[in-house]
């Protein structure tokens, strides 16, 4: 079931991407062709599945969503963009291949990731299928959870925790908003779209804040235990950087047991929906995942 759903749902998402972004030639086309690099380079597009499942369980048809879901993968695109470039974590490839700024320079890449964040809420706002006061919701969630309270917040705080050891209390904060805020915007954003009632909105965000976690930590484990060509990026990137990781902390084995438990307490909060079979095998495979 998870192999076809995820199929069926990225199928859906690339094609939807491909019509939201703009081809018309014109002066400024550069831009449009430095988005589509990074847009369309791949991933697992997990936060717009999630973001449309969610929706789904919440009585949605997963179509009606796309808007949203494309939205909210254009922001996190626009992110890795700006993350690889020299004045953050200075990468040379994303995704198996040269990073945004590598190809197109600095610059533009900075434009790309800001088209990026501006082509998203562009197009959220613009959709007319749902309710308005549901798409409303559910672009404030989005934006919080992308914002200084979300995703921006928590790299200012990897930013300043260089070169510094954390504490538990702040790296578990910071992963919480860096990785986990567009996870549960993913989440809480698709039960909001479909008018959810609290019990079933609750279960969204305690989903995304231990697959969150679960996420992170095994992305840690990789930074360490990963292969370069499966991950498609340089590996040992933290500890070169000097940052405070959960593996520099806890070590290799208490994380991989700490992935485990976050992955159970996804499970239980997937209980409160009827069909949750796909969230359950969602949270097995990132936990298990090796890129």
């Amino acid at each position: 079931m998870l192999k076809e759903t995820m199929e069926r749902y990225g199928a859906m998402v690339e094609d939807a991407l491909e019509g939201f972004l703009p081809t018309e030639p014109c002066r400024q086309s550069r831009i449009f062709e430095a988005c589509r690099y990074s847009l369309m380079a791949g991933g697992k597009r997990i936060r717009p599945m999630l973001l449309l499942e969610f929706y789904r369980l919440c009585g949605g048809k997963p179509e009606e969503a796309l808007p949203f879901a494309c939205g909210l993968e254009m922001i996190h695109t626009y992110s890795l963009i700006h993350d690889d470039l020299p004045c953050m974590d200075d990468d040379d490839y994303r995704r198996g291949r040269l990073s945004n700024h590598k190809v197109y320079g600095e610059a533009m890449a900075t434009l790309a990731g800001d088209a990026l964040l501006n082509r998203a809420f562009e197009i959220m706002v613009a959709q007319t299928a749902l309710p308005a006061n549901r798409a409303l919701a559910a672009a404030a969630c989005i934006s919080r959870c992308s914002g200084m309270y979300g995703m921006i917040g928590g790299q200012v705080q990897d930013l300043a925790l260089e070169g510094k050891t954390a504490t538990l209390e702040e790296l578990q904060e910071m992963v919480g908003l860096k990785t986990g805020a567009l996870l549960r915007a993913a989440c809480e954003g698709g039960a909001l779209l479909a008018g959810a009632e609290e019990q079933k909105l609750q279960a969204a965000r305690d989903y995304a804040d231990c697959v969150g976690l679960a996420f992170q930590i095994q992305d840690d484990i990789l930074d360490v235990t990963g292969d370069q060509a499966v991950l498609g990026k340089a590996i040992g990137s933290d500890a070169n950087n000097q940052k405070t990781t959960f593996v520099s902390v806890y070590g290799l084995e208490t994380c991989r047991s700490m992935v485990r438990n976050l992955t159970q307490q996804a499970l239980a909060a997937a209980e409160v929906f009827e069909d949750g079979e796909f969230l359950k095998e969602l949270a097995l495979y990132l936990a298990q995942r090796n890129k």
